[in-house]
């Protein structure tokens, strides 16, 4: 079976639920280059994945193409063609399930947004409105990537005097030629028209003006990407409905550093204000070398009065080896739990369970001083499953007040090489400042980013771009180094942090409209 997938023109929430659900059927994945790397995530980790370069490749370019998808359905592989926009709509997606039928082979097409109907919606411009002309116009452009002069053909009589809207994906050569072209043929030169490049992205530029000024405001923008021409009364009402550019975070490239399976909290908030996240995890969780101490804590959890978990990771861990031995959660009856922070408390409450004891502040000193206020902490018998690297504060100062403490590592952290293939190229980013904010969520992505550069090599990278650290125990470990942070909420939680770089970012206006 070869499903064929439009992966919509851009921002990768838009492809469909079935797209998604049949990308993740797949063991082969043929991906237009442009296609968003995130995408390729909804994959099975064992799936093959091929980048078969541009949208519509040359005739040869795209021959090879069906053969492979032909090939590897042959193999026995269930294969996904992701493709750009939508397989039917100035695609080469027609062709290649021509071939699969001629072939023999089973497809299915899944449709997908196209370029000009998403990225049109993107910079607040309806194709389609009462009063605005009765006819939307799609023109093959710039999807070949240039390499056919799709206008070279139309009739432009009769594209001029159509009432309604003109939608065309078009090149920096092509532009102009369109302009002219219907300008020459009785267009109003006064009529509402854009170019939107990038659309769908946090990278979205749109220039507006009219037919007759167009050009020049592109030209004066010195934007030479491809982009979607849109034309007529309808466009005018994009100074009203502009909605994705208008987000606080729009045009905003934020690098996430936190593990891969961690991320998506962080990832999700920042794109729904408009933001790029760059995920370049530079740490991973990984299991302990050795299960015995935490296998040992387990089976003696009815020993302990008190269990402190400082992370998310930790409570992860813990339950698994506690579901892997003979126990479950009765095994906690006399058990109290502290927690570190609300994302520590949520992850608990997942299992069902509440938590005795929040420290005022997310941070290990405060855990110390919560017990304090509670009483004696003289004789207590305290466990905490801790990383690897994990700071031993609480540990050492529960100790000095008498309390019996067992410290296990529940899990380690390891430094990720942020060179490894199919990742963002975090260097060259900060080389060219291509990124507005660093984020760090922990002390150790902090250190395992120095690692992944030199400490000396570090602190100049980060040095022309913001740094946001989660909390003061990151920011210092930040300061080791000598990296400067910039922003760091006053609550230490990921959705708090990101409203700090709301903050931050809004106090330096920016913009993706390069009309005056």
């Amino acid at each position: 079976m070869v499903y064929l997938i439009g992966a919509g023109p851009g921002d990768p929430g838009l492809i469909t639920a079935r797209g998604l659900r049949c990308l993740g059927l797949a063991d082969v994945v043929l991906y237009d280059h442009i296609v968003p790397p995130r995408l390729l995530r909804h994959a099975r980790p064992t799936a093959e994945k091929i980048d078969v370069g541009t949208p519509a490749p040359q005739p040869q370019e795209q021959e090879a193409i069906c053969y492979l998808l032909a090939e590897k359905a042959r193999d026995g592989k269930v294969v996904a063609r992701l493709k750009w926009g939508d397989p039917f709509v100035f695609d080469s997606g027609g062709s290649e399930a021509l071939f699969l039928h001629e072939q023999h082979i089973p497809f299915e097409v899944v449709p997908g947004v196209p370029a000009g109907v998403g990225v049109s919606a993107y910079a607040g411009v309806p194709i389609s409105y009462p009063g605005a002309g009765d006819t939307i116009v799609f023109v093959r452009g710039f999807e070949d990537d240039g390499r056919a002069q799709g206008t070279k053909d139309i009739d432009w009589s009769a594209l001029a005097r159509l009432d309604g809207t003109i939608v065309c994906y078009t090149g920096p050569g092509q532009l102009s030629t369109l302009v002219k072209a219907l300008l020459s043929h009785g267009r109003p030169p006064e009529e509402p028209a854009a170019l939107v490049v990038h659309g769908t992205l946090a990278t979205q530029r749109t220039t507006y003006g009219t037919l007759g000024d167009l050009m020049e405001r592109v030209d004066a923008a010195r934007d030479r990407r491809p982009g979607l021409f849109l034309l007529g009364r309808a466009v005018g009402l994009r100074e009203h409905l502009r909605w994705f550019d208008a987000k606080p975070l729009f045009g905003r490239r934020i690098l996430v550093t936190r593990p891969r399976e961690q991320a998506s909290e962080m990832s999700d908030l920042i794109e729904s204000l408009g933001g790029e996240p760059i995920e370049a995890p530079f740490i991973r969780i990984v299991p302990p070398d050795d299960y015995s101490q935490m296998d040992a804590a387990c089976a003696a959890i009815q020993q302990f009065d008190w269990l402190v978990f400082s992370s998310a990771n930790a409570v992860e861990a813990f339950f698994q080896r506690l579901f892997a031995s003979p126990l479950d959660l009765r095994a906690l009856s006399r058990t109290k739990l502290c927690a570190v922070g609300p994302a520590t408390t949520e992850r608990l409450a997942r299992y069902g369970l509440k938590v005795d004891l929040v420290p005022a502040e997310y941070r290990a000193e405060s855990v110390v001083e919560a017990f304090s206020m509670l009483g004696a902490v003289k004789g207590l018998s305290v466990l905490i499953p801790r990383a690897d690297i994990g700071r031993e504060v609480i540990g050492d100062e529960l100790r000095r007040q008498g309390a019996s403490v067992t410290e296990v590592v529940a899990y380690r952290t390891v430094v990720v090489d942020p060179e490894r293939e199919g990742e963002p190229d975090v260097y060259r980013m900060l080389l060219d400042k291509q990124l507005d904010v660093v984020t760090f969520a922990s002390a150790s992505s902090v250190r395992s980013f120095v690692r992944a550069f030199g400490k000396d090599q570090a602190a100049d990278l980060l040095r022309p771009v913001a740094v946001a650290a989660i909390g003061p125990v990151t920011a210092q470990a930040a300061a080791q180094y000598g990296i400067h942070t910039t922003i760091m909420p006053t609550q230490y939680t990921v959705p708090a942090l990101v409203d700090a770089l709301v903050q931050y970012l809004n106090r330096r206006p920016h913009t993706g409209d390069t009309a005056s």
